[in-house]
Parts: C-alpha cells; structure tokens; sequence
C-alpha cells in the first residue's frame, strides 16, 4: 500500500537529502542504495533513465522491502500518467517529475500518491500548486541558484522546494541552498561520484553520505 503523502512530504523534509541515481546494472544498483541507507538515507529517487529501469526498481523495491523497510523509494524522471501509474502499480512510494505534466499530477492525485514536479518559472510552480503539488523540484537547481528560492518564497508560503543538478555536498554550498529555505536537495553525481560507482567504493559512498549529513547537522 502507498504512503500518504503527508508521511512522504514529513520523510522529504525529515531527510534533508535525496539522492537521485541510475545504472544498468541491477546489482550496482542495490549496492549503491544499501551504501546510501547505511549512511543514514531513509528517501531514494531512482530514475527512469534507462532501458533496465522497471527491472532495476523492481529489484530495488524487493531489497527495501526485505531489508530497508523504513526507506521510502520512489521513481524519477516520469513524465506521463502512463509511467506514473506503471511504477506506482510496481511499489513507487512517490512520483518525481523533471517537468510539470497536468496528467500525471492528476492521476497522482486520484491515487493518493505523493508527486513532486520539476519547475523552473514562478508560472510553473503556480501551475504545479493548482495541480496538488506540496513540494517542488528546482531543476536544474545549478541554473537556478539559492538566490531564486529567496526571491519566489514568498509568493508561495505554503510550498516546499528541493533543488536538485549542482548541489555539493559541501558545507558551504549546502548553507547557502539551506538558508534560502529550501527543506531538502536532490543530489545525482556530485554525492554518488562515477569514480565511487566504477571502483565499487561503497564503504566509501556509506562515509560520504554520513559527512554530507554531519554538515547539515551544523548548519542548524
């Protein structure tokens, strides 16, 4: 059964990080997922970027399932109510979009499941408001930049912002995404390194993940 998405948005904001990763392979894929879980991740987006990506969730969903039960997995890079509805009918906890499509936002909506939509204009973060949407995706969040999440706050009082492409796992980049008030960050390549992946350091990627933590901890 899908998580309310008030449980999903109190897991985005309670995370602080999300990391967002895809691979061919299935096995990379789980040892990736169990390294990030073992250094405190309890929310992972994997994505659909590639020809093995409904296999690989697949596998991901019965090795959370098996052994991470308090991890929250869901499914990026969606852009139509087909797909959404393909994942969530295969475990998704939650949809993550890198565009605002009206459809998928109102099949989410009339399933109950929580969907983050990826926005880049005040325009579309109106639209993904009117449309269910509690938290948004700034993407690409390099582009953007923290002084964009101050300037559109206000407009949007209620609304949660993830930045997500460009952020570092460093404790100055991450102060200045905090500060602008953003409740949490996506985090591809920058926090799992290709050279982590390649050389299979995942011991290594369990002790970057718990450091990324540790600077967010200081910043509070």
């Amino acid at each position: 059964m899908t998580p309310q998405p008030d449980i999903i948005l109190k897991a985005f904001e309670s995370s602080k990080i999300v990391p967002v990763f895809y691979h061919d392979d299935p096995e990379v894929c789980c040892d990736v997922m169990r390294a990030c879980y073992e250094g405190g991740i309890r929310v992972f987006e994997f994505t659909n970027r590639g020809e093995n990506a409904r296999q690989n969730f697949a596998r991901l969903r019965d090795l959370k399932t098996t052994t991470m039960p308090d991890l929250y997995l869901g499914i990026g890079t969606i852009k139509s109510a087909a797909d959404a509805k393909t994942f969530t009918e295969m475990g998704a906890d939650f949809i993550v979009s890198p565009i605002v499509d009206i459809e998928t936002g109102s099949y989410c909506q009339s399933q109950n499941i929580f969907w983050v939509p990826g926005c880049m204009t005040p325009s579309e973060i109106a639209v993904a408001e009117k449309n269910g949407a509690t938290l948004v995706k700034l993407f690409p969040g390099s582009s953007l930049g923290p002084g964009f999440v101050k300037a559109i706050k206000p407009l949007f009082p209620t609304t949660r912002f993830m930045p997500t492409g460009g952020v570092e796992p460093e404790q100055s980049n991450l102060q200045t995404w905090f500060d602008a008030g953003v409740v949490c960050v996506g985090m591809g390549s920058n926090l799992l390194a290709k050279s982590t992946i390649e050389n299979k350091d995942w011991k290594g990627l369990s002790a970057k993940v718990a450091q990324t933590f540790a600077f967010i901890r200081a910043l509070q």
